[in-house]
């Protein structure tokens, strides 16, 4: 499928990250490239991580180069190995496989030598002051900061004092280790920014041998320096951190690994901060990180999405310099893509309203064998039972229907999918006037195959009531109904928007062959949409989330 996908895609012109690469391979600066995904393990992935790791790993494949998989584990109050198994699980579903697996706590050694280092070289310092001070101190955009009253303390003091931090002699907060550069930088992250914090936390790797712990701005280039990471590719906000990210490699004097910035990915109806998605979780107002209303790629997972259409959507967003916003529509489109090719098709009635074939013989049923999949003739058929009693949709009958309405009305005729025309000769009511069954006449001689076609302009699905399936349905929508979730009117809060019809559950009968589809993608419930047998399914009743509906608004 990945071939046909490839073989059917125009060329495009190479993006700016392909462009550098060539030309540092061409050039003979690089002999093969290597890069690294480095996601902190302090929650799941979202698709925003998604774009990165396509693109970091596709762009190691395209050139014959490799990825690592680098942990940036340098918080133990945030961290858990349930994100690192999760982050995992996320990237061999994406379908990638990176060549080693790394953590920043692997360097914590090397990375505290050289923070000796740059203190002999009088170029980090011990600060006491407290977090608020070295905030007001750093000055602002218009304004140089001002020095600490402890920056010149002799490197030997530094050192001692560096060392009792690594020992545990003082508590959190009490000092940290900053770089001396300039307080009046224009660069605000170069105003002596901290290089190390004391952190009395266990570690889910390293235990409690540490209680200091580098920064990531300090922890992440020299991390990427000892695997001899040659295009080390960031989202767009780190663009300022790169001016720092040289400056330790110029100092340290290390392998000169090189930051490049890309645009992040936004998505309309979505929030991307690990810190709301966590707040998300925590205050219930979703089930979990894997509710299929969430972002996540475990979110994406369980609604039905594929690895196949996430790299899809990653290649059409494809690779910029600025930030934009890109259509949740096109992200449901490639999902609409890839599963027309490849999923099996059945009837479900959602809405359901009882209709009797009065003409047909009560105790007799047949079979109709539809393909399971008309874009794939591999797949094969499947057997759908026919009777007197069915169930439809109750959109699909209208008694006053506008113009236009091929559906079904009374004294009209529409085919039942794959089956005989039938006519509506009396609808049935209860006392409070709802519909509550639809009584018809079939034409036998309508059947398709017969060799006597005739043509009616409504075609509407059905299921058998006495062979049908009851389930449990899923309908998601978008979770938020702002689609700029990162522009909120003033005094508004992200929790403000959230749409409270994002998720309604119905009760729904299928076509008793659903029950035995072992294709594990997601099937489409002919005329709605595509659906996936959720995690939540019980024996005695299966549940089925809503990936996308049939039709695009992109």
């Amino acid at each position: 499928m990945e071939e046909t996908l490839k073989e059917s895609a125009p060329e495009r012109s190479l993006n700016f990250l392909e462009e550098i690469v060539e030309a540092d391979l061409a050039s003979g600066k690089h002999k093969s490239i290597l890069t690294r995904f480095p996601p902190e393990p302090n929650g799941y992935l979202h698709i925003g991580h998604a774009k990165s790791i396509c693109l970091n790993f596709g762009l190691a494949k395209k050139y014959g180069g490799n990825t690592n998989l680098r942990f940036d584990d340098t918080n133990p109050t945030k961290e858990d190995v349930e994100y690192v198994d999760s982050i995992k699980e996320d990237v061999k579903w994406l379908g990638f496989n990176w060549a080693k697996e790394l953590y920043a706590s692997d360097y914590f050694e090397q990375l505290y030598v050289w923070a000796q280092e740059l203190i002999r070289k009088g170029l980090a310092y011990v600060d006491n002051q407290t977090q608020e001070e070295i905030r007001l101190n750093r000055g602002t955009v218009n304004k140089a900061g001002i020095n600490s009253p402890y920056r010149d303390r002799s490197p030997q003091e530094n050192l001692d004092l560096f060392s009792e931090m690594r020992m545990g002699k003082y508590p959190d907060g009490e000092m940290v280790l900053r770089a001396k550069i300039d307080m009046s930088h224009p660069n605000m992250l170069m105003r002596d920014p901290i290089l190390y914090r004391i952190i009395h936390a266990h570690h889910h790797r390293t235990a409690d041998r540490w209680c200091i712990y580098p920064m990531y701005d300090y922890a992440h280039g020299q991390s990427d320096s000892l695997e001899g990471i040659t295009h080390s590719i960031c989202t767009l906000e780190f663009d300022v951190h790169r001016t720092l990210y040289d400056w330790f490699i110029e100092k340290l004097e290390i392998f000169p690994s090189k930051q490049f910035e890309f645009a992040r990915l936004n998505l309309t109806y979505t929030v991307m901060s690990k810190r709301k998605l966590l707040e998300l979780v925590k205050n219930g107002y979703v089930t979990g990180w894997d509710d299929p209303r969430m972002p996540t790629i475990c979110g994406l997972r369980r609604r039905g999405y594929t690895p196949e259409s996430i790299r899809m959507f990653a290649d059409k967003v494809g690779v910029a310099k600025r930030d934009n916003i890109i259509d949740l529509s096109l992200l449901e489109w490639c999902v609409r893509e890839d599963l027309n090719r490849r999923s099996n098709r059945y009837m479900v009635v959602l809405d359901p309203v009882k209709l009797v074939i009065t003409n047909y013989p009560q105790e007799e049923s047949e079979l109709f064998t539809p393909a399971l999949n008309p874009e794939n003739t591999d797949a094969g058929n499947r057997s759908v039972p026919f009777s007197n009693e069915l169930y439809i949709e109750r959109d699909d009958f209208m008694e006053d229907p506008p113009k236009k309405y091929f559906r079904l009305r009374p004294g009209g005729e529409v085919r039942l999918k794959y089956s005989y025309i039938i006519k509506c000769e009396e609808v049935i009511k209860n006392s409070q006037g709802e519909i509550t069954e639809i009584r018809c006449t079939y034409d036998p001689s309508s059947r398709p195959g017969t060799g006597e076609w005739r043509s009616v302009k409504g075609t509407i699905h059905w299921v058998s009531a006495s062979h049908a399936t009851e389930i449990d349905v899923n309908l998601f929508d978008r979770l938020f109904t702002n689609p700029e979730m990162d522009n909120l009117e003033e005094g508004k809060e992200y929790i403000d928007y959230l749409n409270p019809d994002s998720l309604k559950v119905v009760k729904g009968y299928a076509e008793r062959a659903l029950s035995s589809d072992n294709s594990g993608i997601a099937v489409q419930f002919e005329r709605l949409g595509y659906f996936i047998k959720d995690t939540d399914s019980l024996d005695s009743k299966a549940v089925y989330n809503r990936t996308v509906g049939l039709k695009s608004t992109w």
